[in-house]
């Protein structure tokens, strides 16, 4: 490990991001204390992001942890802010190289439980469950889980205490008086702790290019009554699972308009079993499983359903698709789209729009009514925080370059001393004064392909990845003792053209050029199988650039009789 300065103080706090910053997704945050060469370290989230198309094949991505298997000794736990997949759905899968103690709360613990119920042959991780607004020591660490508001239950900052200082770390938050579920964001213990001191606060980007203030879950909550009441047919609603507060407002507005829930959708069933055994689904009517839909009438049916970013296997996308076994929508339905589409969704949360539109759905979305609001603070939000806690440092995390930056300029506008920059890998000291990038650690992705976990180059990713623009050509001759071909090379074509622009078939170009590759070797060195299949690979590959235009992947096998 590289460093950049030298730490002359033993004990300061420092902050290293393995994910989550000039990204949105994958957090993985560490925070350490002690002498520079014998730091204690806290885990604070452990996140997922879910691959494009740059990784095809791949399942969920999660921050490689090289650094943290070289520190397992050295870690004092793990504490989780709250359970989106973004800041919790790692665990199964890094949680078995560390070992270390995990605190999180009530329905994170739960849905946490729940996942590794449907994941065959996951581990089990031990929980110690924590309440937002209590204190634990961990380590060195005093950690304080202080109640926020977002868009799922019981998310919470962090008031990390050390000798060296408090740091506050927001999680995913905004300013919400009436979040429909569990506890409004504790604004009268996030002035105390300003008052107590806030040397360092490490907060959320994800608006900090939008002015004003975000919207309250109860606002949509009204909203959703009133579009559902205009609606005489059947209602489907597509939102995030995991929040439970716009599940409860979608229930309630269908009860309002004398209408019954169906579920459909595995996550939607999963979060619904937890948060109902938390109560915070008391006092609603009971939901209907999927089988439910075919006898209730037209008029008096809600469907709320998971798919609400396109994902081709999830409940809406087949709906839409008129694929599902048990679920229809038809000419004068209504569909809700109450969420917002995460970038790089648009395609896919577009064809589902498109074929909700062929069978004369009306769709009802953020732009037309107020169906969903964010749970990210805006610029006015993070105004609000910033004077309540007074920070001395600002360390812009959880959003792309844009956002931090954006985030970055705003703290500096608004009188705070010190803002720091910094990026994924970077060890950066947040004490007051002298704060500022001190040093680099290993940092980089690990995907889930299949059953397998590890470096996307070594996962065959990038060869895949070359499939997918060109194709693969799969050559086998067969030669004697002397080198000689015994036969016409066998060429195997996936993906490329049948013929080229004459019409002259692909395979024959390919073989005649493999064949005269291989005659044109000296008789002397055909001998060498390596220098045989290199020159085939070589004029194969050489030649279906100079017909297709394009350079396929090309293997050579040799057999020598």
């Amino acid at each position: 490990m590289a460093s950049a300065k030298k730490n002359n103080n033993n004990n300061d706090i420092v902050f290293l991001p393995l994910g989550g910053v000039g990204e949105i997704g994958m957090n993985l945050g560490l925070y350490g204390y002690g002498p520079e060469d014998d730091r204690t370290w806290l885990i604070v989230d452990c996140g997922v992001s879910f691959a494009g198309p740059e990784l095809p094949g791949i399942d969920v991505v999660v921050p490689d942890i090289k650094f943290l298997e070289d520190e397992v000794d050295n870690i004092a736990g793990m504490v989780i802010t709250h359970a989106h997949e973004d800041h919790y759905g790692g665990i199964l899968h890094l949680w078995p190289f560390l070992k270390v103690p995990v605190y999180a709360t009530a329905f994170t613990a739960g849905l946490l439980a729940a996942k590794t119920e449907s994941e065959p042959g996951a581990e089990e991780v031990p929980v110690t469950v924590v309440k937002q607004g209590e204190r634990h020591k961990i380590g060195p660490f005093d950690v304080e889980f202080v109640a926020m508001a977002h868009s799922i239950p019981e998310p919470c900052a962090l008031a990390i205490r050390t000798p060296a200082g408090m740091v506050l770390h927001t999680g995913d938050w905004k300013i919400d008086k009436t979040p429909g579920v569990g506890l409004p964001i504790d604004l009268d213990r996030l002035a105390e702790l300003g008052r107590e001191g806030v040397m360092a606060l490490v907060c959320d980007s994800t608006n900090a290019i939008r002015d004003g203030v975000s919207p309250s879950e109860a606002d949509v909550a009204v909203e959703l009554k009133k579009v559902m009441a205009k609606a005489n047919k059947r209602i489907a609603v597509t939102t995030f699972a995991s929040n439970v507060a716009r599940i409860r407002a979608i229930a309630e507005a269908a009860a309002a308009n004398d209408r019954d829930m169906v579920i459909v959708g595995r996550s939607m069933h999963r979060v619904i079993e937890v948060a109902g055994e938390l109560g915070y689904l008391d006092g609603l009517k009971p939901f209907h499983d999927e089988e439910a839909y075919g006898y209730l009438p037209r008029e008096k049916t809600v469907l709320l359903c998971t798919g609400s970013q396109g994902e081709a296997r999830a409940a809406l996308a087949r709906i839409a698709a008129g694929d599902h076994r048990n679920i229809a929508l038809s000419k004068g339905d209504m569909v809700i789209f109450s969420s917002r589409t995460i970038p790089g969704n648009e395609k896919a949360v577009g064809e589902v729009l498109n074929n909700l539109a062929d069978k004369d759905v009306d769709i009802i979305t953020d732009r037309d009514a107020l169906v969903h609001v964010s749970g990210h603070p805006r610029r006015g939000e993070l105004e609000q925080l910033y004077k309540l806690v007074q920070p001395k440092v600002v360390l812009p995390v959880h959003g792309e370059p844009l956002h931090l930056a954006a985030h970055a300029a705003f703290a500096k506008d608004l009188g705070v001393p010190e803002v720091v920059r910094g990026k994924n890998g970077d060890i950066i000291r947040l004490s007051a004064g002298r704060a500022g990038i001190i040093d680099e650690a290993p940092s980089g992705i690990l995907v889930k392909d299949g059953d397998i976990l590890d470096d996307p180059e070594v996962t065959g990713v990038k060869e895949r990845r070359k499939l997918s623009f060109a194709g693969a050509a799969v050559i086998a001759l067969v030669v004697n003792r002397s080198g000689e071909l015994l036969d016409d090379p066998n060429v195997v074509l996936l993906g490329l053209p049948d013929t080229d622009d004459e019409g002259d078939p692909m395979e024959d170009i390919v073989i005649k050029a493999v064949r005269g590759a291989v005659t044109s070797i000296p008789k002397n060195r055909r001998k060498d199988k390596d220098l045989v299949a290199e020159a085939a690979r070589r004029a194969a590959r050489s030649e279906i650039l100079n017909v297709w235009g394009k350079k396929t992947l090309c293997k050579v096998m040799v057999t020598q009789l």
